[in-house]
């Protein structure tokens, strides 16, 4: 019996963890390992994918306007300016609250670039999913949306790619007719698109006295959220400690009724008549600055009064993110 030879395998090509592409959970992995993806480079990138990044906004200009731009504003733009300038054919790079069917971003026909900011994202970093959604954007056919995805792990994020020297100003808008250079022309499922957001969207300005505060209207009463830097514990002191004093409200009728949490910063909420607009809050909004500024300087404990009245806030806060 002739002796069997002993069988040689074929050496894979070795392939850096960059380029191991996505398989399912249960196919062997790319890398050559002889491991089921799921337990080898798939690991890596089910972490990634579900690491949560506290503050994915940190270290941006604007932060707090970041914030409420994706969580609070129905309908805004801000023109983005990248750290390495546009690329030929790029005339402009514009995010917006929101885009036509949802899409992460768009190449319009003249090559310029929307990125939507209130999408579901695959990752647990909302940065690095917009930076890979900006990136692929700048090089999408003029005309074409791009698809959401999930982003490498180790791409870069919105930190890498904009100019952190630059101004971060919001435009608010009264609809959403920036979609399209051409309303009247648009394909009948932009429109509806378009017709449906402009119905829900709720009248929203922003103050020019202070930073990041909002107001809007509702139906019932009016509201101003206010979406603020300071670490989390520490404000809750300060705005306990005007709210026992009676000086947490911005005016007559209105009323510091709590706060939102989201990406990491707190957003006090007060609710107002509603016949007061914007213009009517700006002073009262940037005296309470001041006495906010002077209530954050103070290192005593809380009194039993503000203990309760910290307890209250801390009671209605809401988690958006």
């Amino acid at each position: 019996m002739a002796k069997k030879r002993p069988q040689t395998k074929a050496e894979r090509p070795q392939l850096r963890d960059e380029e191991i592409p996505v398989v399912g959970a249960r196919e062997p992995c790319p890398c050559g390992s002889g491991r089921r993806y799921k337990a080898c480079h798939g690991r890596t990138a089910a972490h990634a994918a579900t690491e949560l990044v506290h503050r994915p906004f940190e270290g941006l200009p604007g932060e707090c306007d970041w914030v409420a731009l994706r969580e609070l504003v129905p309908a805004a733009t801000v023109e983005l300016t990248l750290k390495d300038g546009l690329p030929e054919g790029v005339p402009s790079v514009t995010l917006a609250t929101v885009l036509p069917m949802a899409w992460p971003a768009l190449r319009r026909d003249d090559g310029s670039v929307l990125i939507g900011l209130q999408n579901d994202t695959a990752s647990g970093d909302l940065s690095r999913d917009l930076a890979d959604t900006l990136q692929r954007a700048l090089t999408a056919e003029p005309g074409t949306p791009v698809q959401g995805r999930r982003a490498p792990a180790d791409g870069p994020r919105l930190q890498d790619v904009l100019d952190l020297g630059a101004p971060f100003e919001p435009a608010l808008q009264s609809g959403f007719e920036f979609w399209v250079p051409d309303a009247e022309n648009a394909t009948p499922e932009v429109t509806a698109s378009l017709e449906r957001a402009n119905a829900a969207a709720i009248p929203t300005a922003k103050l020019t006295g202070v930073d990041a505060a909002y107001w809007c209207e509702t139906p019932e009463k009016n509201h101003l959220r206010w979406v603020m830097p300071h670490p989390e514990e520490r404000l809750l002191d300060a705005l306990a400690r005007l709210h026992a004093a009676g000086r947490s409200n911005l005016g007559e009728g209105t009323r510091l009724v709590g706060s939102f949490r989201a990406h990491g910063l707190t957003v006090p909420v007060w609710d107002l008549p509603s016949g007061v607009t914007a213009d009517d809050v700006e002073k009262p909004a940037a005296a309470f600055a001041e006495r906010l500024a002077a209530a954050l300087a103070v290192t005593e404990p809380l009194t039993p009064e503000e203990r309760r009245a910290r307890g209250g806030l801390t009671n209605r806060q809401v988690t958006l993110s």
